[in-house]
């Protein structure tokens, strides 16, 4: 019989069926490294739980950085292919379970990515005032699970914890001149909200020294040359110390440069100000009637460890901030898929070299892997996935590589369609994603914006109704 009959995986007779979950920079690019693959057939199906493709890269990357979200006419032509269907608007884990993955992919690629903040872990982190940078830039981005959330920006004083890339975006976003902001995709709402604030002073709390700083030389330059704002930096806290001299490249060297020029400023004259620290840690977040009144921190020393990197401990000195907001921007955490292998320490699936293990064992589990933030934790850039995806279908070529496998007709796209139907779920093509698009840029442009995104899935799926 022609169930019986056995060919080569991934060939022409027995293409190899493969399903995406998430379609942020990692899906797409490990897509592609299939798609590109000369002696292989293979068959992608990709998965995300909102209507909308790409991920931090629609809700993720700040509004005023519109030549970063150039990358999606990447992942346009990647879509394009035969050889790839997206799947909107199913969320594997409640619509989907893994185990009916499992049933109908030879291999599972998991693209899901960090959804939520790492916490600090200090008293007074829970009180209403204090927010993951996440829910802030999802607010301002129109990410639709976060568009009821509300900040109460009326203070004069807020601190952001962190000096990575989202928590510059943060600083930015609170501090610039909105009117620069109008023909950008930011949400209506949160502009509105942003002109009626009344944030005058960010304080960035950055735990190590100028030479430490996550954030790139571009980035705290923009923030130095913000219309109206000062960049206020204490010379003192620009005095390195032995380790860090002789610590850092290039990079490091320019960012100090640059600071302790800023430094010599002083406060500046302009009425909104840019206060970075360093060498700081906040230890606890204090409050009254149950909101955010101000901030304890705790001076640092730095110190390098066995292996010579600069670590930092606190001295017993505090130091009492004022402020009404506290933005906590310390790295994303993953969120444990149903059914997938998790590390709930460093929150991110558990896997060696992209391939997924077992939680307790350490086994690796067929046919399963990942990907992005999911597989390494949030490092990198968006160019960073690339690099990283390909790498971990290098090993699931390898684990193909010499077998055979029979026809098999739950491994069909027929049977997926067959499966998905049978849920009753309104599922969002490709196609229907660019009518989407198509709605979005209209909408924009009737504002003069560069797109003005739908708020909610069902605004969404009523659109695409209708343009159908």
């Amino acid at each position: 019989m022609t169930g019986e009959q056995v060919y080569s995986l991934g060939s022409k007779d027995r293409p190899l069926q493969v399903a995406i979950v998430g379609s942020g920079p990692a899906g797409f690019y490990a897509a592609d490294a299939l798609l590109r693959q000369k002696d292989l057939t293979v068959q992608i199906d990709l998965y995300d739980r909102l209507p909308t493709p790409y991920g931090l890269v629609r809700f993720g990357v700040a509004p005023d950085h519109p030549k970063i979200k150039a990358v999606i006419r990447v992942y346009e032509r990647i879509a394009a292919s035969r050889h790839l269907r997206f799947f909107g608007n199913v969320k594997v884990g409640s619509n989907l379970s893994v185990q009916e993955l499992r049933k109908h992919y030879d291999q599972i690629v998991y693209a899901v990515g960090c959804e939520t903040d790492r916490r600090l872990g200090i008293p007074g982190e829970d009180l209403q005032g204090s927010h993951t940078a996440t829910e802030f830039v999802a607010w301002y981005n129109s990410h639709p699970d976060y568009i009821e959330r509300s900040f109460d920006l009326s203070h004069k004083c807020a601190a952001v914890v962190g000096v990575g890339n989202v928590a510059m975006d943060v600083t930015r976003i609170l501090s610039k001149d909105q009117d620069e902001l109008v023909h950008t995709d930011i949400a209506g709402y949160a502009l509105e909200a942003l002109r009626k604030g009344q944030v005058e002073e960010v304080v960035i709390l950055a735990r190590r020294g100028p030479k430490q700083a996550a954030f790139s030389l571009n980035e705290i330059k923009e923030i130095g040359s913000l219309k109206g704002v000062d960049l206020v930096v204490d010379p003192k806290e620009m005095e390195l110390d032995e380790a860090s001299k002789a610590s850092g490249g290039k990079q490091g060297r320019q960012k100090v440069e640059y600071l302790t020029e800023k430094s010599k400023a002083g406060e500046g004259s302009q009425r909104r100000k840019v206060r970075l620290r360093f060498c700081v840690s906040p230890v606890e977040i204090l409050g009254e009637n149950g909101r955010v009144t101000a901030v304890k921190i705790e001076k640092n020393e730095l110190y390098p460890d066995e292996t010579g990197d600069i670590r930092s401990r606190g001295t017993g000195q505090y130091e009492v901030l004022p402020v009404g907001l506290v933005f906590r921007s310390i790295g994303y955490q993953g969120v444990p898929l149903p059914g997938v292998p998790f590390d709930e320490k460093r929150g991110v699936i558990c896997n060696q070299e992209g391939r997924v293990t077992d939680s307790v064992s350490g086994q690796i589990v067929p046919n399963e892997y990942a990907v992005g933030w999911a597989k390494r934790g949030p490092t990198g850039l968006i160019g960073t996935n690339k690099s990283d995806s390909a790498a971990t279908v290098e090993k699931m070529l390898e684990d193909i590589e010499g077998k055979s496998a029979k026809v098999d007709l739950e491994k069909r796209p027929e049977a997926v369609d067959r499966m998905l139907a049978g849920k009753k779920l309104q599922v969002v093509t490709f196609e229907d994603w660019k009518l989407l698009d198509q709605q979005e840029v209209e909408a924009g442009k009737r504002l003069g914006k560069l797109r003005e995104k739908l708020l909610t899935v069902s605004a969404m799926l009523k659109v695409i109704e209708e343009r159908q």
